[in-house]
């Protein structure tokens, strides 16, 4: 049995990814993560656990040969629970989660538990072991301090920055309920003190010809390139982009494996931009990125390819 944890809203990919599964006879259960409390029933013993889900499904952990954390959300506290409550609710049904979690850690998981955790968690990490895997890296500063960002914006962003949040308020690619990357030229340094409520990033503006959103399925790769040239997030423009297959240059290719093979991830969706300079420039990777679109306007058979992939690592695994 494969365990795929989503949440309640996911479809699409996820769908794709079940129907596949079951076109190969090959048992699942879908672990809706912002569920894991009380609508569910959880016991977790020193070697194996037992969850019944909210709909009366039940699983064991010895039943279960892989994982494929296809996307993970937070728990929430019932709405009649009272204030003073809810921070204990959260953070044991959090502590549970984890402990549930690493239960299964000695079996094949996409991506491995923490290796994802470190990666998504932590974007400066990101860029240095894409530097050092020959990776163009805009100059970048993570910062709360208004001196040391007016700095970096006259020293390195040639009159225009972006900024934006290490995490985004939604993973939506529509860009609904997102916060969208801001422009940062000098009259908006007159209220750069306010980033001490929010530390944000900073990288300088390149000036692109298109951007591309990368698959990676162990060494496998399905570019999609869109061409936004005068937004910095193509996902908040009032355009009609469409997407187009890319085929990437080899060395980017190569680059890009060795730093998935460094972060040890084998699925991620990576964000990159081609600049008018004629270089690639690498932006992030997200271990839980979106890449549905792809699938449906470019036929990349992406959610089976996530299939086969964790298929071969458990018969290996046996």
């Amino acid at each position: 049995m494969i365990l795929c944890i989503t949440h309640s809203g996911d479809y699409y990919n996820v769908d794709l990814f079940f129907a596949y599964l079951k076109s190969k006879g090959i048992p699942f259960f879908r672990l809706n993560s912002d569920h894991l409390n009380h609508l569910q029933k959880i016991s977790i013993g020193q070697d194996s656990f037992e969850l019944t889900d909210e709909d009366g499904n039940t699983v064991h952990s010895d039943d279960i040969k892989g994982v494929w954390n296809r996307k993970t959300w937070g728990v929430q506290a019932p709405e009649e629970m009272e204030e003073e409550y809810r921070p204990v609710f959260i953070n044991e049904y959090r502590n549970l989660t984890y402990n549930l979690i690493t239960s299964l850690e000695h079996l094949p998981w996409i991506n491995p538990y923490e290796s994802e955790r470190k990666t998504d968690g932590n974007k400066m990490y990101q860029l240095r072991v894409a530097q050092k895997n020959q990776l163009n890296v805009p100059e970048t500063l993570f910062s709360n301090d208004a001196e040391k960002i007016t700095s970096f914006f006259y020293r390195c962003c040639n009159g225009k920055a972006v900024a934006k949040l290490h995490g985004v308020m939604s993973k939506s690619m529509t860009g609904e309920q997102m916060l969208s990357t801001m422009i940062i030229e000098e009259d908006s340094l007159d209220s750069i003190e306010d980033i001490a409520y929010c530390p944000m990033i900073f990288q300088p503006y390149i000036e692109k010809e298109y951007e591309l959103r990368i698959v990676y399925v162990d060494g496998i790769f399905f570019t999609g390139k869109i061409n936004n040239a005068d937004h910095a997030d193509w996902r908040v423009a009032n355009s009609n982009y469409f997407w187009s297959a890319y085929t990437l240059p080899e060395n980017i290719c190569q680059n890009l494996t060795a730093m998935m093979r460094e972060l040890v991830l084998c699925l991620g969706a990576i964000d990159m931009i081609r600049g008018k300079d004629g270089n690639y420039y690498f932006l992030e990777v997200n271990p839980q990125g979106e890449w549905g679109m792809l699938q449906k306007e470019l036929d990349f058979p992406i959610a089976e390819t996530i299939a086969d992939y964790l298929i071969k690592r458990i018969n290996i695994h046996e």
